[in-house]
């Protein structure tokens, strides 16, 4: 197993602002130490020959042409409002 000590999961634990006994202490500290182990493993891999990526699939841009174009007026905007004043829209406040 991978060396994680019950000091470092105390410290840890402390960091996170969470309490844990000591059973969990020792739970922690063995759980902790198999993920490590496991992550470990991936330093085996040889690499050497790969291209570095920064993402799995190609990524492009899906956006559309930002094109101008005529939209409604104010008015229209306004005609199902509830309640309007000076052109803009009027809610009910949330602050005092």
């Amino acid at each position: 197993m991978a060396e994680i000590t019950k000091d470092q999961v105390k410290h840890v634990a402390n960091l996170a602002r969470l309490e844990i006994t000591e059973e969990e202490t020792e739970m922690f500290t063995e759980h902790l130490a198999e993920i490590i182990e496991h992550a470990n493993q991936l330093n085996e891999v040889d690499t050497d020959h790969i291209e570095a990526t920064t993402h799995v699939i190609d990524l492009k841009n899906v956006l559309r042409k930002d094109e101008p174009k005529e939209w409604i007026s104010q008015e229209d905007a306004l005609k199902n409002a509830p309640d309007h004043e000076a052109g803009q829209f009027k809610v009910p406040s949330i602050l005092e």
